[in-house]
């Protein structure tokens, strides 16, 4: 599998965990806030803050019901239009948001819903396009943005794998190979024992293809087991308070949950090393004290015969190794062995 590079920073196997905080709708409709959502962004440690760049016009009719994690957490008697009306920003808004981003140097990205989001993002600069779970199966529109030739990352919620093939395949036939595939479970919040970390590894061997973890479970437990199987990127919904009026933000990790986020998936990385099974250079020098010998349960003179009852193994590992037990039964003793000591190689006559 080929390596991802997002504005000149690796992403695939061999490079750090690729860590969106996304904003998503939480700034609330406000550009200061959303501004301070990259600012505390920065300070977890995430490599990028992520929006949603939409119009409500043009994803919901004006009576469409609201999902029912929405309904617990926003005003049950508005629309879904209305609730998303309130929460778009102006173009304006993104070109402050990006130079901000640039400034802060963190990465920017934001999830279109239609082609006019689509080209005003890909007309500001951005440098990947992330595909909401929902547009999965919408592959017209798949290709649309694949054809932008920009890096495409992909969540998977709600989908089965055939579907997940079929929006894979819409892309790759743009001769658009750049793609990152996310597992998740497409609820707010979603329940631990739905995130199926091990169907990212099934997508991985099916498609041949660079994946990762979209995160909604309140705990860091899933994200964590999505890293130490391979996940390259990982991404969790981020607000300044959990408590703010609005549908993402109970949701969501606050800056210091965030952090914490950050700083587990960095020590997770840290412990997984590489695949290759060697001492490390501590083990090394722990092993003479730590293995052991052949030693000798009692005072062997000179010439006499070795039989198993007059050996034992005890520490250091300074004469000869218990392995080669079998080559020294039977030898004779070429100089003396004082009791209670590691026999070396010289004592023996091979």
């Amino acid at each position: 599998m080929q390596t991802i590079s997002i504005q000149n920073r690796p992403i695939g196997q061999g490079h750090p965990v690729y860590i969106i905080a996304e904003a998503g709708v939480n700034h609330n409709g406000s550009l200061d806030l959303a501004l301070e959502l990259v600012r505390e962004a920065k300070k977890t440690g995430a490599d990028c803050v992520k929006f949603q760049t939409f119009k409500a016009a043009q994803i919901v009719t004006p009576e469409a019901p609201k999902a029912n994690y929405q309904l617990q957490v926003t005003d049950p008697g508005e629309s879904q239009f209305d609730m998303l009306k309130k929460l778009e920003l102006q173009t304006e808004d993104w070109q402050k948001i990006m130079a901000y981003c640039r400034e802060l140097d963190i990465q920017f990205l934001s999830t279109p819903y239609n082609k006019e989001d689509a080209d005003l993002l890909a007309d500001l600069g951005v440098d990947a396009f992330k595909i909401a779970s929902g547009q999965l199966v919408e592959t017209p529109f798949l290709e649309y943005v694949a054809r932008k030739g920009k890096p495409m990352i992909i969540s998977s919620g709600m989908a089965t794998l055939a579907e997940v093939y079929e929006g894979v395949q819409a892309i790759r036939s743009t001769e658009n190979q750049d793609i990152i595939l996310l597992q998740c479970t497409t609820n707010y919040p979603s329940s631990l024992q739905d995130a199926n970390i091990r169907a990212m590894s099934a997508m991985q061997q099916s498609l041949d293809i660079q994946i990762g973890y979209s995160d909604h479970v309140p705990s860091n437990y899933a994200c964590y087991a999505a890293v130490a199987l391979g996940a390259c990127l990982i991404e969790k919904h981020f607000t300044l308070d959990t408590k703010m009026e609005g549908p993402d933000h109970s949701s969501s990790l606050d800056p210091q949950a965030f952090t914490q986020l950050v700083e587990g998936i960095r020590s997770i990385e840290t412990s997984l090393g590489n695949p290759v099974k060697k001492p490390t250079a501590t083990e090394v020098a722990n092993t003479q004290g730590m293995r052991r010998s052949i030693i000798a349960h009692r005072p062997l003179a000179a010439g006499t015969i070795i039989e198993e009852k007059d050996l034992g193994y005890k520490r250091p590992a300074t004469g000869i190794s218990p392995s080669m037990l079998h080559q020294i039964l039977g030898k004779t003793v070429r100089k003396d062995i004082p009791a209670d000591t590691p026999i070396p190689f010289d004592a023996i006559n091979w």
